[in-house]
């Protein structure tokens, strides 16, 4: 596996630092009007941070306007992109399917009104995503600054409530839809570090087809995006324990899933979003953010949300999607841009080797695979709400699943002494 992709015990002894990218101009339609000289000022900006990789974003409609379609310019273009961040030391990871961002949705004309089909069980549908997976990750396959692709963002969405015209598939066949784009990422660029990436639903909602369990054992690693306006900061405010702790919960709740003690936790997504967090209080919530995500075992890195905040001359997205960029959107830098970098400076003299979590909160789904109670892990939940008491106590609480609570191999092999369940959490 090239050096880029490592996930595992090769990895940099420091954690990865990096952006998503979101260009100054244009945003994400940037890609009709692609100007790479914008682009490499961007990624000077971005760059200049200290950070060392990006998350990249195809609009997937126009990268492959039909199924048949995979538009040779486009992909030219994104391949240039990857270019011009390897000249600047930045990593590049590739979100396929977009999809869904920033509360827009992107899916191509070929699997909407007249042409409506499930884009997770139509076996057409699901064949075109494979070539377009497939043919992006070979164009950057001998890329040294390839890290891999996340197959969308946040796709999950398309499949439940409250989507308003979701997909709905049973939790089987979405294991199987992702078995298979993940097959055509590696197809393309094998070896590669390739992964999935659901927002919190995933962790959160009852009988949502997109389960923990794959999120913590399909890919190369597990995509946490954490996110604190979903009724976190409502609850606890902005500098709750629950809402500074938030990622860190997340990527414990995720470790309870894994069946490899040693799977990477990508921090895929984190922001500060206002008005829950005010502009003034950004850098304390960035720097409370990943002192405690990084205070957990085997995280990969942490990507922030986002690298430039969205011009104010482009209409109708949700106000908090305006500000929170590291930067401006004339690239100047901001107290969370300028916080990072002390992070990422910080880093560089340091050895990333938190202390297991020796205490371990345990969790009763239903049961591991298709997890029906989820609920109680969400923002004011039974489980959630007792594992931000015990932090608040002081303690470094793990997850431990039900069916684990007594298996002192699996105890052990994670460092856990004490199991404690919600109903003993004063």
């Amino acid at each position: 596996m090239p050096d880029a992709a490592r996930p595992h015990a090769d990895a940099p002894r420091t954690p990865r630092f990096g952006a998503n990218y979101t260009p100054t101009q244009g945003w994400f339609h940037h890609w009709l009007d692609f100007d790479l000289d914008a682009v490499r000022a961007d990624l000077d900006s971005i760059a200049a941070l200290g950070l060392d990789h990006i998350r990249v974003f195809p609009l997937w409609p126009l990268f492959q306007p039909n199924r048949t379609l995979i538009r040779p310019r486009a992909v030219e273009q994104l391949v240039q992109l990857a270019d011009a961040a390897g000249e600047r030391g930045l990593d590049v990871n590739v979100d396929g399917l977009q999809g869904h961002l920033s509360s827009f949705d992107f899916l191509p004309a070929w699997t909407q009104t007249w042409h409506r089909r499930n884009i997770f069980a139509d076996p057409e549908v699901i064949s075109g995503q494979e070539e377009y997976l497939r043919t992006l990750a070979a164009a950057l396959a001998d890329r040294p600054n390839f890290l891999g692709m996340t197959i969308g963002n946040e796709i999950n969405q398309f499949s439940h409530d409250p989507h308003p015209d979701p997909d709905r598939i049973s939790h089987e066949q979405a294991a199987t839809w992702l078995e298979r784009m993940l097959a055509a990422c590696e197809a393309g660029a094998p070896g590669r570090f390739h992964l999935h990436a659901e927002y919190d639903a995933a962790w959160y909602q009852d009988a949502h087809p997109f389960t923990p369990a794959q999120a913590a054992r399909l890919g190369g690693a597990t995509a946490v995006h954490s996110w604190v306006f979903n009724g976190t900061a409502q609850r606890h405010g902005r500098t709750g324990v629950a809402t500074e702790h938030h990622a860190a919960y997340m990527i414990e709740l995720a470790r309870a899933w894994h069946t490899d003690p040693a799977r990477p936790v990508w921090l895929q997504e984190v922001g500060a979003p206002a008005p829950h967090i005010p502009a003034e209080h950004a850098a304390h919530f960035t720097e409370r953010t990943v002192a405690n995500a990084l205070d957990c075992t085997d995280v990969w890195g942490v990507t922030w949300w986002c690298s430039h905040d969205v011009s104010r001359e482009l209409a109708d997205f949700p106000e908090l999607e305006y500000s929170l960029g590291l930067l401006t959107n004339e690239r100047e830098v901001k107290p969370a841009g300028a916080a990072i970098a002390r992070i990422v400076e910080e880093w560089q003299s340091k050895e990333y080797a938190p202390a297991p979590r020796t205490t371990a909160l345990v969790l009763d789904t239903g049961d591991t695979v298709a997890s029906p109670q989820r609920e109680l892990c969400g923002p004011g939940g039974t489980f959630f709400e007792a594992w931000h008491r015990l932090t608040a106590q002081g303690v470094r609480p793990a997850v431990v699943l039900a069916e684990h609570e007594h298996d002192t191999e699996h105890l052990a092999a994670r460092g856990i002494t004490a199991v404690v369940s919600p109903e003993e959490v004063d």
